[in-house]
Formats: structure tokens, sequence, C-alpha cells
């Protein structure tokens, strides 16, 4: 079997915007995200860590790198899932996010899971 389709992971991205948590006077607006990492591969893996790149609308580059994913590493059978839903705060209403995550699996193998591009946007800004 080949090692692409052994170590498969699906990431699922869902967002929102916290109107409560933001104050467009004070240039902050804040987004949760809820992700779905599915193991869709033929061997387990644990997510080990995570490296997010976060872009405003005026270019500022955030980047964040850590262990697991909100204080868990999770251990993925294949065929699970684990979601969870964490947040961010930009300077502007619009910016994106992308980012991977590292994995272990069970044989020893490390590999990474591609987190697809995603936007962050207060309602009613983008067409």
């Amino acid at each position: 079997m080949a090692d692409s389709k052994k170590y498969q992971i699906q990431v699922d991205v869902k967002t929102a915007f916290i109107p409560d948590q933001s104050d467009a006077n004070d240039n902050r607006y804040v987004f949760a995200y809820t992700i779905n990492i599915s193991n869709v591969g033929n061997v387990a893996a644990q997510l080990i860590s995570r490296h997010w790149l976060i872009t405003d609308a005026e270019g500022e580059v955030q980047e964040v790198r850590g262990l697991g994913v909100i204080g868990e590493q999770p251990f993925l059978q294949p065929g699970t899932s684990f979601e969870y839903t964490s947040g961010c705060a930009l300077t502007t209403p619009v910016g994106i996010m992308r980012g991977s995550y590292q994995l272990t699996a069970e044989d020893g193998v490390q590999f990474e899971a591609n987190i697809p591009e995603f936007v962050l946007s207060m309602p009613r800004v983008l067409h």
C-alpha cells in the first residue's frame, strides 16, 4: 500500500465571528474556528503539534506553534475524528489562516497534515 494512503488526515473548518468579544473602535475582531480532524488513512496516528500562519487584511502575519490543540494531543484510530473549537483576534475585520499539524503514526512515521487556507470575516464585509 502506498504511504500516501497510509498516512492521510482530512481537516475540515467552520468559522464564526464573535461580536460580543470584538470592538471595531479598538480594532479588535475576534473569530472562532471549529476544526474536525479525521484519520482517513490506514494507520493510527497522534497529533503532536500545530503550526499556524494568521494573516490580517493589512498583510501582518502572526505565526503560532505549539504542542497539541486546546491542551490535547489526540490519538486518532483509522476512521475516527477529533473536533475542537479555538479562536483568534485580528486587528482587521477580515483575515486568513492556514497551517499544518505534525503527527506521529503508531508505526513511528512522522508526517504532516495540511490545514487548508480559510477566511475569517466579519459578516457583511465580504461579498
